[in-house]
């Protein structure tokens, strides 16, 4: 019996075209974050139960991959924050602090899949770990990280929106609302989704006075330059202490932002910012293609207190921010703005227009010596057909040895897209071909 091919749903395969896409935007963000001086590491896919629900709760609990093997509880990685923090506790007399790293691998999470939501999926991280404190300045570079990554990607026009989840807190405190904070920061995360009516329909459902609605509503909802909106926030005369404080750290990050050379027409305040997790305490950002706001954040994270609270006694903060690439790289596509350009890596083919092979072998490993991709066609077929293989694949050149070319220790070098075609002898095909 048969068994059907097919893959998992909420799991993405890519023909090689579009691995090809895939991989050069994983090359560019890689190569964006080392620009910054991050470190890569890797960490196991799977990990001790233990050790990653350790800081799961709720509805991330429930979608996280569990199985048990002989007599080991076992897990799938749901996210590359919690497999950090273990890390960076366990490594912590190997690793030099502000520990810079960057990971970039596969996170799975048991969720109902969904057009353009996946249960294994990229995750793109930079994070910046202090040991004890750890200096604002880092806060203002993740913006500059981002602008120069999502350049890379080929956008211009995006803006990267900053927040302050002490502001909020504050303001929360203010009102009287602390224990419901995290719930009414959580609703307020969704403004964009929900609208601001659902959004006042959310807090009243959390039973919060009409007349604090009303100030939580007037609160978001300050208009202005970035610099406007920070002297409004400063005019309002809090006096709650957490407030000040989340006030005077988004002030000295815009300073520290505009330093690191991001331009203000790429990133603003924006106070309904929270994003949904509880563990942020300080910056928080989320970044928007502007003509594709349909995609949602491209790129979000935060400032977090804590990172190893539940493996260590150690204070580490940390500020971070993730790239969700396979969601991101499915919407780009559905949307046609990622236009496929290649079907191969190889920029020539070499083939044989006679039985003996050998000639074309060599030929391949000389050019591969000179850092030229290169396939050889080495099936016993029509001169036609090696032709058909190099314009399905999209090949740019095609070097075709015959007796002639044998002899003179030559290849006759064709150009796929202009038919253009000349004998050349082999460092002179090398230094075509690497032009």
């Amino acid at each position: 019996m048969k068994v059907e091919p097919r893959t998992l749903p909420g799991f993405m395969e890519l023909l090689p075209n579009e691995q090809i896409q895939f991989n050069a935007m994983v090359d560019k963000i890689r190569k964006s974050y080392e620009k910054f001086g991050f470190l890569p590491i890797d960490t196991p896919i799977i990990e001790n139960a233990a050790v990653l629900l350790a800081k799961a709760g709720g509805e991330t609990e429930k979608q996280i991959y569990r199985f048990n093997k002989g007599e080991n509880d076992l897990a799938l990685r749901f996210d590359l924050t919690v497999p950090l923090a273990k890390y960076v506790t366990e490594y912590y007399n190997d690793i030099t602090f502000p520990f810079k790293r960057y990971q970039i691998g596969k996170v799975y999470r048991g969720e109902r899949p969904q057009k353009g939501r996946y249960r294994e999926f990229y995750q793109c991280d930079i994070d910046i770990i202090g040991e004890g404190t750890l200096s604002i300045i880092n806060d203002a570079e993740m913006p500059s990280v981002i602008y120069t990554t999502i350049k890379e990607l080929g956008f211009n026009d995006f803006t990267i929106r900053i927040n302050n989840r002490k502001i909020l807190n504050g303001l929360y405190m203010e009102l009287g609302l602390e224990e419901k904070s995290v719930d009414i920061m959580r609703i307020i995360d969704k403004i964009d989704k929900i609208g601001k009516e659902n959004v006042e329909k959310c807090l009243e459902d959390l039973e919060v006075e009409p007349e604090k609605i009303d100030k939580i509503m007037t609160f978001i909802g300050i208009e202005g330059t970035t610099d406007e909106k920070i002297q409004k926030l400063k005019a309002l005369n809090f006096k709650n202490e957490l407030f000040i404080k989340g006030v005077d750290e988004l002030s000295e990050v815009v300073k520290y932002v505009r330093y690191f050379g991001v331009p203000d027409d790429n990133f603003k305040v924006d106070l309904t910012i929270a994003r949904g997790l509880d563990y942020y305490t300080g910056t928080v950002y989320e970044t928007f293609l502007n003509d594709y706001r349909e995609v949602g954040s491209v790129c979000s994270g935060g400032r977090y207190d804590n990172l190893t609270e539940y493996y260590s006694d150690r204070k580490m903060s940390g500020v971070g921010v993730s790239i969700g690439l396979t969601r991101l790289f499915y919407k780009l596509n559905e949307l046609n703005i990622i236009r496929e350009k290649e079907k191969s890596i190889a920029k020539v083919l070499v083939v044989s227009m006679t039985t003996n092979i050998n000639r074309a072998l060599e030929v391949g490993a000389i050019f591969r010596n000179n850092n030229i991709n290169t396939d050889v066609y080495s099936e016993d077929k029509k001169i036609k057909a090696k032709f058909k293989y190099a314009d399905k694949l999209r090949i740019p050149f095609v070097a075709i040895i015959g007796e002639d070319e044998e002899k003179n220790g030559t290849v006759s070098l064709k150009n796929m897209e202009t038919g253009e075609q000349e004998e050349l002898k082999i460092e002179e095909a090398v230094k075509k071909l690497c032009s």
